[in-house]
């Protein structure tokens, strides 16, 4: 994954987004701490994943990953706002199961948002990268779909979202 172009591309959505909203200096990092938990949030419940009492299946494929892709643009953006931009090592086992997965992920937000270090910020990288390995999502795939929502956020911006 060609992490140091969606830092840019990140980086860019943000600069316009303060610069629109007047947020150029503030301190936005609780707010997006909740947005990415929120957003995690809506993944799990597209996936289905912790639903063990109803037999509807996961959300489709691509409704799956768009909600991934909302979670990159605020790690990403975690991570500018911290000062953590450089190349992460998406290496290690994910858990066994999705559950699981998103558990762990949620425990790696908190811990980074009480630290606020970079060995916290790459942990939580990658375990929700993990969440893309159990999911089925290659990097190219997340890349492509980060970059159209990239361009959707633009566009909501530009159109008073």
């Amino acid at each position: 994954m060609n992490l140091e172009k969606l830092f840019d591309m990140q980086r860019a959505l943000d600069s316009y987004i303060e610069k629109n909203n007047g947020l150029e200096n503030e301190d936005l990092f609780d707010k997006k701490v909740l947005a990415l938990l929120v957003e995690v949030g809506e993944l799990a419940n597209e996936t289905r994943c912790f639903k063990f009492w109803s037999k509807k299946p996961s959300s489709p494929r691509e409704t799956v990953l768009e909600e991934f892709v909302d979670g990159i643009h605020f790690i990403l953006s975690l991570g500018i706002e911290s000062g953590f931009t450089s190349e992460i090592e998406f290496t290690g086992e994910p858990k066994r199961n999705v559950t699981e997965q998103f558990n762990d992920v949620f425990r790696a937000i908190s811990s980074f948002q009480k630290s606020r270090s970079e060995s916290d910020y790459r942990t939580l990288f990658r375990s929700f990268m993990g969440l893309a390995n159990l999911l089925g999502f290659a990097a190219t795939r997340i890349e492509e779909a980060y970059r159209v929502k990239n361009e959707v956020n633009y566009e909501r911006q530009q159109n008073g979202y």
